[in-house]
């Protein structure tokens, strides 16, 4: 059967995947004080960075119209998977369930799964591969579905940034009681909830430990670890993701692993430097 697999801009994909007709990303917005642009190819990350670092405000960003996600349905791909942003964090969910209903309203039935990553960024790339894969194993629709809804909730996020403040002053970091005072150098780390919130697993001194702890997690908690794909995305530090990948590696076996840089969305809240791991 025909598919096509439909992302908002959070999900990095592969370099050899980003012109593959199967996909199609539909960008957000990004918002930094006067400048404004769409989360698309053309984005500039090291120029983006430095819009950031020079405004007084903070970053922004805003989700798809549901009638940029009905366009997206409108293909000849008999089963379409549509992988967004978390719902707790970011309205690109909703946007794509309402655009979801504007296509049968408009041209009717058509067989759209639209899931919740409950993640971000490499979370995202993790559900979008895993339906490629189902795909083309040629299983029917139904257990494609029920099968990644099942992969999604077995998946891990972690994260170490340098700088919390984009998503602490949008509103991302409700749900954490206390993090540590930056001043000190000390940096938490951050996971992923089954809900799709975010919450404070522990805090390293310096970036070292911290992705120690971070790596100390991946281990911990990995089921079936050979089955697994790890995957890493940075935000301008490929030496960062290298350290990840190693400090992993040397503890447990995995499938695949897979690096990438942050395209905007995952940019504008990892900050210069921050690292978003997913197993």
């Amino acid at each position: 059967m025909s598919y096509k697999i439909v992302v908002d801009s959070c999900c990095e994909l592969p370099e050899n995947l980003k012109k593959d007709p199967r996909f199609e990303i539909v960008p957000l917005g990004l918002e930094v004080g006067e400048y404004q642009i769409l989360d698309d190819e053309n984005f500039n990350q090291a120029e983006f960075l430095q819009k950031v670092a020079e405004c007084p405000t903070c970053p922004k960003s805003s989700c798809p119209s549901p009638e940029r996600y009905m366009n997206a349905y409108r293909t000849e791909a008999e089963h379409v998977y549509v992988v967004t942003l978390s719902s707790n964090l970011s309205g690109s969910h909703n946007s794509a369930l309402l655009g979801k209903n504007l296509y049968i309203e408009t041209y009717g039935e058509k067989q759209i799964h639209v899931v919740d990553s409950r993640s971000a960024s490499c979370g995202e790339t993790q559900i979008a591969l895993k339906a490629i894969e189902l795909e083309e194993q040629g299983l029917p629709y139904e257990v494609i579905v029920d099968k990644l809804e099942a992969f999604r909730d077995s998946m891990h996020t972690y994260f170490v940034l340098d700088n919390l403040e984009t998503l602490r002053k949008n509103g991302r970091l409700s749900g954490v009681k206390a993090l540590v005072a930056s001043t000190l150098n000390i940096k938490p780390v951050m996971a992923g909830t089954r809900e799709g919130t975010i919450e404070q697993i522990g805090q390293g001194i310096g970036i070292k430990k911290a992705l120690q702890k971070m790596a100390d997690a991946v281990v911990k908690n990995v089921n079936n670890a050979q089955d697994r794909v790890l995957m890493i995305t940075h935000c301008n530090n490929a030496g960062r993701a290298e350290s990840m990948k190693k400090l992993v590696l040397e503890k447990i076996g995995v499938k695949d692993v897979l690096i990438m840089d942050t395209a905007g969305i995952s940019s504008m809240y990892a900050n210069d430097g921050g690292v978003i791991v997913t197993i």
